[in-house]
């Protein structure tokens, strides 16, 4: 088959979501496209690392002996080489991989079949140095809550109301439903540390938005997409669909933008939030009352969860730009092993936000 070949990194850190890594590697080596090999990097957790290494060994050993599944490709567990977090195990992944593109996957989440075809036939275009996807939620409780706005998907790490259809020129891409060309590496350096997931604390993230945005500035030429026919499906645990989780979520992501436009200026780490803001947010305002006026269910909660969602971020947003003018500790962005990126830092403090919205021109990023 035609193509670059593909490496696909699942970052995973608890055993608690033990039947979620076996689905998500199941769904990828179920791919029409087949993937080069699958990475599953474990983040300081040893029982967890102990019992995938063993998982996957015999698996493979039951392969051999066997007819193998057609094209599955070789499954690699890691132990992070880097400081506890997402961003470190995600270039753990990329430094070990052999693919010319690097595919990631969230460890609760599974790929459709043609998920890496989408991926492979947009980098045809060379100039193509990311290719997103789109994330569909599967709500714990069967159905979406309903007064959980669609704009505000990106709360819990899925594909937002206001990006456009079809195959889009975008920002940045999402990270847990993402792939980079490996010379994107090369030119950029890995995923930032000190920002981004770290297990159970504080819900942080943004280092894939302050990657690409680094990326197109050392590249001017690149070219970001985001292709809606390359889908997975997220889950979404009971306690992220309650009011509480919303606010914290969004209260990071007003943290995590003050630390991206602290390093990059406001121009480029806002202008897709700018549009956001200004037309596709209001016209969710307007939906939710017209639906209360309609009597639907759930149209005033929506519209008062967007007015919140907004506040907090605004929030989050002016305590993150006040910590970052007092100085502090920063982020740094390592080159990864074996790609030509510098190391830099980025003399900013302020918390990271949340698994973030795309970024195109039309939405939040």
């Amino acid at each position: 088959m035609s193509g670059p070949d593909i490496s696909v990194v699942i970052c995973v850190y608890t055993e608690d979501r033990w039947e979620d890594i076996l689905a998500a590697v199941s769904s990828v080596r179920a791919q029409s496209y087949p993937a080069l090999e699958t990475l599953l990097v474990v983040d300081h957790n040893e029982a967890l690392l102990e019992r995938l290494t063993k998982e996957y060994k015999e698996s493979e050993e039951s392969e051999e002996s066997e007819e193998s599944e057609a094209g599955a490709g070789e499954v690699r567990v890691l132990a992070n080489a880097g400081p506890r977090g997402l961003s470190a195990g995600r270039n753990t992944g990329i430094a070990a991989s052999y693919g010319e593109v690097v595919a990631f996957l969230d460890d609760d989440a599974v790929a459709e079949r043609d998920w890496l075809r989408h991926f492979a036939a947009g980098y045809a275009d060379p100039r193509v140095m990311a290719v997103g996807g789109r994330t569909e939620p599967i709500w714990a409780s069967g159905r979406r809550p309903h007064w959980f706005p669609e704009e505000f998907d990106w709360v819990v790490g899925c594909t937002y109301r206001g990006l456009p259809p079809g195959r889009v020129r975008v920002r940045n891409v999402l990270g847990g439903n993402a792939s980079f060309r490996r010379t994107a590496f090369d030119f950029a350096g890995g995923f930032a540390t000190g920002i981004g997931r770290d297990g159970d604390r504080l819900p942080l993230g943004c280092e894939e938005t302050e990657l690409c945005i680094r990326l197109t500035r050392a590249r001017p030429d690149a070219v970001l997409l985001i292709d809606d026919r390359a889908v997975i499906h997220h889950r979404v645990p009971g306690p992220r669909e309650h009011f509480r989780y919303f606010r914290t979520r969004t209260y990071a992501e007003g943290l995590s933008k003050a630390l991206v436009a602290r390093s990059v200026g406001a121009d480029k780490g806002l202008e897709s939030e700018r549009r956001y803001a200004t037309r596709v947010l209001p016209a969710g305002v307007a939906r939710g009352l017209r639906d209360a006026l309609l009597a639907r269910p759930g149209g005033a909660g929506r519209a008062g969860a967007i007015v919140a969602g907004v506040l907090t971020a605004a929030g989050g947003y002016v305590v993150g730009s006040a910590r970052a003018r007092r100085g502090g500790a920063g982020y740094s962005v390592a080159a990864v092993e074996g790609a030509a990126g510098t190391e830099e830092a980025a003399g900013t403090e302020g918390g990271a936000g949340t698994e973030g919205g795309a970024g195109t021109e039309g939405g939040a990023g």
